[in-house]
């Protein structure tokens, strides 16, 4: 490499971790979200790259930002590069930096969202940069998106756009988003995802002073129910060790994560309400599951009934074979770049799931290995040597995925 290209990478290095820090700066945390300054920076980023912008609002205050690269077969479908904008909540006391400084100690970035998932979001477009500065072309028109609300369960954010005319006309064959770090050398990728039912399980009965031994109580009930969920807890924790190879989105995880009712310490309450957290793979029958928690609700008691905060429908994975021309095309790029790929079930939620949800194939990939798992912890950091590597890693993807040819596709 000539004295001159190597300037040349070093200033590219420079500028995207100039980005990247200006990009963590901005608080766009939760709750209460202001994404007008994340607005403004890819507006600037847009100009510096020459593509053109749009924002669609599909609530006040929820927008949803797209950069395209037009390609020369515009008619092919096109590569959706996503990432969220918004990061959750900090508790600052407990950081040794500034969660929103960006501090870069011994070659570490310090900040909310270096892994979750700002540093994808500009991989992109530092990879983007590098394709147009090497007159690079592709055939499909690749389009990056930044989307509000994703740490809230996106239901204002991708959800909502996937069913508008402007989501549509985007013509999406496949898109990337968001992964999870990995301690290992091997990088996790994700084609499918848990579905997440928030059960709330009402458990009236009879009230009365605290002094008695009544029948029919809520609070009998409500241990009996626990009882049930709890053993079936421990059936999973026992699948998950006796299967080294399985990640924890391979098992149903169950948690009680609120419990309310009662007014005073010496009155038994009419009625009390727990909250379970649910969320099941992909191998599980969800009606079977539903049917036996009814069964659970049932032994308990009389008059037992369920809401739901949220109850996600059982989404078909993205497939990884022969079958699926851009996984082929992803895997290529990969196994140049000489990549140990980790595939597994995203054990929460992302917004992967909208667009598997309408027929568009998706895949959860963040660069980032060697590195402990920090996303939504304290302290949350990303190398910058890791964060180059992302870029590098980046180009090669999206150039196989941009010139598939496959019509299929």
């Amino acid at each position: 490499m000539s004295v001159s290209a190597q300037a040349d990478d070093k200033r590219l290095d420079t500028l995207a971790v100039n980005n990247f820090v200006e990009y963590l700066r901005i608080p766009s945390v939760h709750p209460n979200v202001d994404y007008g300054d994340c607005i403004k920076f890819l507006q600037k980023q847009a100009k510096e790259l020459g593509l053109p912008i749009q924002i669609f609002n599909v609530r006040p205050k929820k927008p949803i930002v797209i950069l395209t690269w037009v390609g020369k077969k515009p008619e092919l479908r096109s590569i959706l590069l996503n990432s969220h904008m918004d990061v959750v909540p900090v508790y600052e006391e407990n950081w040794k930096h500034k969660p929103f400084a960006a501090d870069i100690e011994n070659g570490n970035i310090f900040a909310r969202g270096t892994q979750d998932m700002k540093s994808v979001g500009l991989q992109y477009l530092e990879a983007i940069r590098r394709l147009k500065l090497n007159g690079v072309t592709f055939l499909r028109t690749i389009h990056i998106s930044f989307v509000p609300d994703e740490e809230i369960g996106g239901l204002e954010g991708m959800k909502l756009f996937v069913e508008t005319k402007e989501f549509e006309k985007l013509r999406v064959g496949v898109s990337l988003d968001e992964g999870i770090a990995s301690s290992t050398d091997e990088f996790a990728l994700f084609y499918g995802e848990r579905c997440i039912w928030h059960v709330h399980i009402h458990c009236p009965g009879q009230s009365g002073h605290g002094s008695l031994l009544m029948e029919n109580t809520p609070g009998e009930k409500v241990a009996h129910i626990l009882k049930r969920f709890y053993e079936f807890r421990k059936t999973q924790q026992k699948l998950l060790k006796d299967n080294p190879t399985w990640t924890i989105g391979d098992v149903t995880t169950i948690n009680c994560t609120m419990m309310s009712g009662g007014v005073q310490s010496n009155v038994v309450p009419p009625e009390m309400i727990i909250v379970i957290d649910c969320r099941m793979p992909v191998t599980i029958d969800i009606q079977k599951w539903e049917e036996t928690i009814h069964k659970w609700c049932a032994e308990a008691g009389s008059d037992i009934y369920i809401t739901y905060s949220q109850k996600q429908p059982q989404v078909p994975v993205t497939k990884l074979d022969d079958s699926n021309p851009f996984w082929v095309a992803f895997k290529a790029a990969t196994d140049e770049l000489g990549l140990k790929l980790k595939p597994q079930i995203f054990p929460g939620g992302t917004d992967s799931r909208y667009l598997r949800e309408i027929g568009i194939p998706a895949i959860g990939f963040s660069p980032i290995n060697n590195t402990p798992v920090l996303l939504h912890d304290n302290d949350e950091f990303i190398g910058v040597d890791t964060f180059l590597k992302g870029i590098d890693i980046y180009c090669k993807i999206i150039s196989k995925l941009a010139n598939l040819e496959d019509l299929t596709g």
